[in-house]
């Protein structure tokens, strides 16, 4: 796959999912055995079902949930709604989900969903229908032992909510373990909202020490407002960092002596975008990414860093806070730069590991502070960017690379440990 495809618009992620796969299996030597298992999902379930419109109109939507593997426990991962979605992306971030629970080393496998529609543009009561009717369709195969769906793009605890109530009421009683991300009222985790932009910070204040960056008055870059890249924005800001520029899918700002993320937030709230904010200037998404700074978080979607734009990148570090932001054309471009970049199945874990917090609490009933979630996501955080580092040196290769092989390597060996049934 060559970047120019994402110029046309054919960018197609589940390509990039396997080319990142096919170069750490290259690098671990594995079987082409092994490989066939592990490039393709499990199990990919395609749904169209109707709905009514609030004006008494039928619509049909098409949904997807994708389980890309379960031999580490059962399978996890978010579901989005967006036009954009399609059957591949769903395929590659469920094989993200994957690596990126095997990286952190917990006892999940990948999955993924999403309904292709514009949530935007519906009432919440059209959003309602949709979802319970999507998750009666899907119903046959998530459940709190087989695969536990979360938030992602456009949907939050109020979708899961809905989720969770549907499923539990064609079981007869409560399954609060059946969906994480909830609201705290129904079986949710503290901390859950803030965990993905939290871990974030973990990894970056790891990774400024390991490359001997301080932080103090580090200038950080964030490309997206939503949740992660604006509770991000106030995290690195609370850290001593300036934070120079923030963007999201309207436009981005600019100044170079820092924004303020709390007043950020707020004309965003009032204005829908981060555009016009009067005490900056303003900038293009793209620009962003080309800013002067330390730190880049990318928090938008997949393919934002390309072979076109990734030898203008000026920072030193680059956190993947988003799924799939960097081809690896740009990674190649990066890494011979020594730019440092931490991928998005260690950084933007914080997610995935409060989320099985959230789980074991569900299915124990017995719930945790926020201090208590917060020291053991550092912990689990610093382990993993730990055991990727160690990995790197000893291969002699960039950070991607080495948090591949390590997730492939354990997927593998759970795999091979289980053997093949029958």
């Amino acid at each position: 796959m060559h970047d120019d495809v994402r110029k046309s618009g054919a960018f197609n992620p589940y390509e990039m999912a396997v080319q990142q796969f096919e170069l750490a299996a290259d690098k671990l030597s594995l079987s082409e055995d092994m490989r066939e298992i592990l490039r393709k999902p499990k199990r990919e379930l395609c749904v169209n079902f109707p709905v009514r419109l609030d004006n008494g109109r039928i619509k049909t939507f098409t949904g997807y949930r994708v389980q890309h593997n379960v031999n580490r426990g059962p399978a996890k991962g978010g579901i989005r709604y967006s036009p954009e979605v399609t059957l591949d992306e769903v395929k590659a971030l469920a094989m993200w989900m994957t690596w990126k629970c095997a990286v952190v080393g917990i006892p999940y496998g990948g999955a993924k969903g999403g309904v292709i529609c514009n949530p935007k543009e519906m009432t919440p009561a059209e959003l309602e229908r949709l979802t319970r009717r999507y998750a009666t369709e899907i119903s046959i195969i998530i459940g709190p032992h087989s695969d536990i769906p979360a938030p992602d793009v456009n949907t939050n605890p109020q979708v899961m909510a809905w989720i969770m109530d549907t499923y539990s009421m064609h079981e007869g009683f409560s399954i609060p373990a059946v969906v994480t991300g909830k609201p705290l009222s129904i079986g949710g985790s503290e901390g859950r909202n803030e965990a993905t932009a939290t871990g974030v910070l973990f990894v970056t204040r790891r990774a400024a020490r390991y490359i001997g960056m301080p932080l103090q008055g580090a200038r950080v870059c964030i490309q997206g407002f939503g949740n992660a890249g604006s509770i991000a924005a106030r995290l690195f800001h609370h850290e001593g960092c300036k934070v120079v520029a923030v963007c999201d899918s309207q436009g981005g700002i600019y100044n170079e002596s820092g924004l303020d993320p709390a007043a950020v937030v707020r004309y965003k709230q009032e204005h829908s975008t981060v555009v016009g904010f009067p005490q900056a200037q303003p900038i293009s998404e793209q620009e962003l990414l080309e800013v002067p700074c330390d730190v880049l978080i990318p928090a938008a979607t997949e393919g934002s860093i390309t072979a076109h734009n990734a030898d203008r990148v000026q920072a030193r570090l680059i956190v993947e806070a988003a799924n799939g932001p960097t081809t690896p054309e740009a990674d190649a471009i990066l890494y011979q730069k020594g730019t440092t970049v931490i991928p998005d199945i260690l950084a933007n874990a914080g997610g995935v590991t409060v989320s099985y917090f959230e789980w074991v609490q569900d299915i124990q009933s017995f719930f945790w502070g926020v201090e208590e979630i917060t020291h053991k996501l550092e912990m689990i955080m610093n382990r993993a960017f730990d055991a990727v580092a160690l990995q790197a040196e000893r291969y002699h290769c960039d950070f991607r690379l080495a948090a591949s092989m390590l997730a492939i390597s354990r997927v593998a060996e759970a795999t091979k440990i289980r053997g093949i049934y029958p």
